[in-house]
């Protein structure tokens, strides 16, 4: 990762990372990044819920060969910690998508890349030395959506991510104050010539209800998505029972616990708050992953501990990025598994089938 720009010394933790990167991108950028829905009540509570947790500590465990390995859906991974899909890379590294990549490559992290990527999907599996995953967001022209699926199958991706949670964008008001605008020269170039929903325009109307939900994805379409790909199948934005039992009854392969990052709807609960009980319900039949305010190895020990198979981190990667490049994301992952492997021995853990409910204080 030669011509990477140099880590600052004092960055030990992921809000280090964040602290230098507020401090060198511009504020609209700072309030697309770390902005959120609304009020920012959820992205509050995301963090706050994992902080609240208790961990129960254990001496004495026999941890000799320890380790932090798991196998997701045909992939060997050797730790639970997984790039969440964020778009437009491009705003915070010259490097954009390709940069992170390679940072998850040298930490074996597999990247989950967007739709929304400000580089070609083709282009960042190319260059990529480690496994991808593809977060879809599903077309208004079924057509759009299928090639999309066939470009990720093409481009070796191992599993498609659908979100299901924003059919809409949340009500960004930090975005707005701050007049954020994407600069010239970066766009969702995968969505290149696909047709956008067909709005229509009344006066004192928002868009929402006069097309956008007109060409929303339904549960008819995620059975429709199954049937026209051999990928594995992921749902991103399960927060509920419910959804999590259609989920499994309509075949899909794993679900996502997450609420966006707080940018969506704001006043849904902590994905903390909502794992447990996705978990409960999907009861070991397909895995669970969880996203939302991870910032510590101890947030995904609790995580694991509370049903999730691996976690996803979004907004740290992007403040490493754009402090680091390349080498500001490897060891951002790099201090997150070094904080997971310390919360494991001392909780007395070997490995992550260890790890459950007891590992909770109380428990």
């Amino acid at each position: 990762m030669a011509g990477q720009a140099e880590i600052p010394a004092d960055v030990v933790a992921l809000c280090d990372y964040e602290r230098h990167a507020a401090e060198r991108m511009p504020a609209p950028l700072r309030a697309y990044v770390d902005g959120a829905g609304a009020d920012g009540l959820t992205a509050q509570a995301n963090l706050a819920a994992w902080q609240a947790i208790r961990l129960q500590g254990r001496v004495l465990a026999d941890l000799r060969g320890a380790d932090t390995g798991l196998r997701l859906l045909g992939l060997d991974l050797p730790h639970p910690l997984i790039l969440a899909p964020v778009a437009f890379h491009g705003l915070a590294h010259a490097e954009a998508e390709h940069a992170t990549a390679l940072g998850a490559a040298a930490t074996g992290s597999l990247m989950v890349v967007s739709t929304q990527s400000g580089l070609p999907l083709e282009d960042i599996a190319a260059r990529a030395q480690g496994p991808l995953w593809f977060q879809l967001y599903m077309q208004p022209e079924r057509g759009d959506t299928l090639s999309l699926v066939r470009r990720a199958e093409a481009a070796g991706c191992r599993a498609l991510v659908v979100s299901v949670d924003a059919p809409v964008n949340g009500l960004r008001n930090m975005e707005q104050r701050a007049g954020f605008r994407l600069p010239e020269g970066i766009r969702a170039v995968n969505l290149d010539g696909m047709r956008p929903p067909q709005i229509r325009s009344e006066p004192g109307r928002a868009a929402t209800f006069l097309g956008l939900m007109d060409a929303a994805p339904r549960w008819e379409d995620i059975a429709w998505l199954k049937s026209q790909t051999r990928l594995p199948l992921l749902l991103k934005g399960i927060m509920s029972a419910h959804d999590a039992e259609r989920a499994v009854a309509v075949g899909v392969d794993g679900v996502i616990v997450s609420n966006h990052g707080g940018r969506a709807l704001d006043t849904l609960p902590a994905t903390a708050e909502a794992l447990p009980v996705v978990a409960r319900q999907v009861a070991g039949r397909i895995p669970v992953l969880c996203d939302g305010g991870i910032r510590r190895g101890t947030d995904a020990l609790k995580a694991l501990a509370l049903g999730a198979s691996a976690v996803l981190v979004g907004r740290p990667q992007i403040h490493a990025l754009a402090v680091g490049g390349a080498a500001g994301v490897a060891h951002m992952l790099t201090i997150l598994r070094a904080e997971l492997e310390v919360a494991m021995a001392l909780t007395g853990r070997r490995d992550l089938a260890g790890i459950d409910e007891t590992v909770l204080w109380g428990s």
